[in-house]
């Protein structure tokens, strides 16, 4: 891939990042009206994935592919196109499959478009809400056209910290661990079950602190520039660069600490 100038970004990729967004996720309301069932597992009997979640990866992979033929395209259902364009998109048609599957509220769907810098523009639609967060590198986040700040909140024990957890039963038993050691240290605790629906909260001031291992890019990438754009410190979990597995993203004043508190506590994955 290439690195792209912050005005190609908003120039094209931005606009149809939201598009896209917007579109595939009325596809998926309408599918999840008609009614949901598993289509199949994943890495546990708990990891589903629906005709919903495959359905709308083929019709987000077609709006890219006719509007820009030559992208490389990843999506977390098996969408794999190698591209020469230097732009690769990385694409959760349904991110909060078990949320979608059980008519709960938190699930979106995440789109984004990356160089070799990492993402350059990005859309999260979240249909529950009826909100579209949307940013592209350089140029801020949005909710909905109006501009995102994160929360500058410094004090830990009044944070609320929103999380995730494995599919992996071993591992779901030590992020609980770190979890239990962790809920007396801070507000409260916040799980949604949809790492794009988290970081656009930490976006938008909703959640403080936003943190979870073993996702995937495509779980990432969208809400991880929304949540940049808007101000909020994002790294791994040992404050290095964002990588797949591993993020956290919050108050630029709460980092340090948080990082702090995370590594009194043991690894969260």
């Amino acid at each position: 891939m290439t690195q792209l100038d912050a005005h190609g970004a908003s120039d094209g990729l931005l606009d149809l990042a939201r598009d896209i967004a917007v579109r595939a996720a009325e596809f998926a309301l309408d599918a999840r009206r008609a009614g949901v069932s598993v289509a199949a597992t994943k890495s546990t009997p708990t990891d589903v994935v629906t005709a919903a979640d495959r359905d709308t990866e083929a019709l987000i992979r077609s709006f890219i592919l006719d509007a820009r033929p030559d992208d490389g395209i990843v999506g977390e259902e098996g969408a794999d196109v190698a591209g020469t364009s230097g732009v690769r998109w990385l694409i959760d048609p349904i991110d909060g499959t078990t949320n979608f599957l059980y008519g709960l509220p938190g699930w979106g769907v995440s789109i984004a478009a990356a160089d070799d810098d990492g993402p350059v523009a990005g859309a999260v639609a979240i249909p529950s809400l009826g909100e579209l967060f949307s940013a592209a590198r350089g140029h801020g986040a949005h909710r909905d056209g109006q501009p995102l700040r994160c929360s500058d909140k410094a004090d830990l024990e009044t944070a609320l910290v929103g999380t995730g957890f494995s599919y992996q039963p071993g591992r779901r038993a030590e992020q609980g661990m770190v979890l239990t050691a962790l809920l007396p240290r801070v507000r409260d605790v916040r799980r949604f079950g949809s790492a794009a629906a988290d970081l656009c909260f930490v976006a938008g001031a909703r959640l403080d602190v936003y943190y979870e291992a073993g996702l995937a890019p495509w779980d990432l990438a969208a809400g991880e520039i929304i949540a940049r754009e808007a101000g909020a410190t994002v790294t791994d979990l040992e404050g290095g660069p964002v990588q797949a597995g591993s993020v956290l993203a919050c108050s630029p004043a709460l980092h340090e600490p948080f990082l702090e508190l995370l590594g009194a506590l043991g690894p969260p994955d």
